[in-house]
This record gives structure tokens, sequence and C-alpha cells, in this order.
């Protein structure tokens, strides 16, 4: 891996240290929890910092298991009466101010690019336009939960469009790894993926987000209920 500036590994960390304590405080610190989220980061940095990620030519992809395993338990969570029960019990105020960590990931992705590590498409000066959920995150709060001038509907159409830019971003990130599966960016494709702490961006930034809107896209059915 290229040599990067000190403050793009300092403000990634960051982001992953924040994004733990904002989903830990919608749980009260749950011990289970704490154990998950632990566990899983510690595995992946192993991971990360073992080489493992950076073999892009194996099929299936390995960085199906960044991504796969945390997916698959949101998904198990929303379909099965005990999942469903503590994706309720999530402090949805939180979750919301979660997404503000959208902001320095894109600043992250930037300066990952100016250093080649991940295409143009992958930033805001390209396709990504995810930046604008981080920067409308304390809006929506204010508008909804202290002014409380707002509310589902606009819950609802801001974590639609959130979540489309989400996919956006993902769908561009897979299609940019250097993979068998690659269409897009063969001048410089996605590699910064392959390396810790990188590797934390699929392994668990981007479930951290899905989750924080599967909740809140739960809490407003109910109440439509």
């Amino acid at each position: 891996m290229v040599s990067l500036p000190f403050y793009v590994y300092g403000v990634f960390t960051a982001a992953v240290m924040f994004t733990a304590f904002m989903l830990l405080y919608s749980v009260r610190f749950d011990r289970r929890w704490v154990l998950a989220i632990a566990g899983w980061i510690m595995l992946q940095t192993g991971l990360g910092l073992s080489g493992f990620y950076t073999d892009f030519s194996s099929v299936p992809p390995r960085f199906l298991l960044m991504v796969a395993p945390p997916v698959i338990l949101i998904a198990v969570g929303t379909l099965t009466a005990k999942g469903r029960k503590a994706l309720d019990a999530m402090n949805e105020r939180s979750l919301l101010m979660l997404h503000t960590v959208r902001v320095p990931v894109e600043f992250c992705l930037l300066w990952l690019w100016q250093t080649g590590m991940v295409p143009q498409v992958m930033t805001f000066e390209g396709r990504n336009f995810d930046i604008i959920c981080g920067l409308t995150a304390p809006v929506v709060f204010y508008l909804v939960y202290v002014r409380k001038v707002a509310g589902a509907k606009t819950m609802l159409l801001w974590n639609a469009g959130c979540l489309l830019l989400l996919a956006n971003i993902v769908i561009h990130a897979v299609l940019a790894a250097p993979t068998p599966f690659q269409r897009i960016a063969f001048d410089m494709p996605n590699v910064a993926i392959g390396y810790f702490p990188f590797n934390l961006l699929p392994a668990f930034l981007v479930p951290a987000v899905l989750l924080s809107h599967v909740v809140s896209l739960r809490s407003i059915m109910k109440a439509r209920s």
C-alpha cells in the first residue's frame, strides 16, 4: 500500500470509533453488543493486517467475508421476532446522528483517490454524493426531534434518499474493485478495501449505516400501523 498522510489514518480511525460508540450508545452499551462489535472489529483488523483481503483474484471474492455476515445478521434481525425486538429497542435518535460519520468518510475517500487507492468515481468529485446524508442528518434531527416541525414523512423521504445514495456508492465500489467481476475504473481500481484500516469501511461502517436506516424505517412503519 502507498504511504498515506497520518491524518488519513487518524480521521478514518476516529470515524470507526465514533460509529462504534453511537451504536453502543443506542443500545445502552449492552454487554452482548459490546462483545459482538469489538469481536467483529478485531477479527476484521486481524484479517486486514494479515493481507488476506489483498488477494483480489479469488473466486468468490474474499471481500464478501467483510460484508456478508453483518448484512445477513441485519436481514435475520428483520425476519425474526427476537431480531425485530432487538432492532426496535435501539435508540433511533442516536442512530440518526450516527449518519454524520458519512462526512469524514467521504473526505477519506477523496484523500484515497488523490493517492491512487480508489477511483474518482467513488468520491464526491465523481459519482458519490453520500456526503449529503451526513450533512443533512443534523438538520433532520433538529427538525424532527428538537423543533418537531417535521415527522414520519420527512424521515421516510430522507431514509429512502440516503439508502439510494448508499446503494450507489456500494455498487460503484464493488464494480471498481480489481476482482474477476470488475467493470469500471480499470486505470485506478478500488484497492483500499484490501488494506487495514480501510477494510473496516465495507466490514463495519457501511453495515452500521445500513442498520441505522433499517431501525429508522421500522420505527416509521410501526408508527403508521
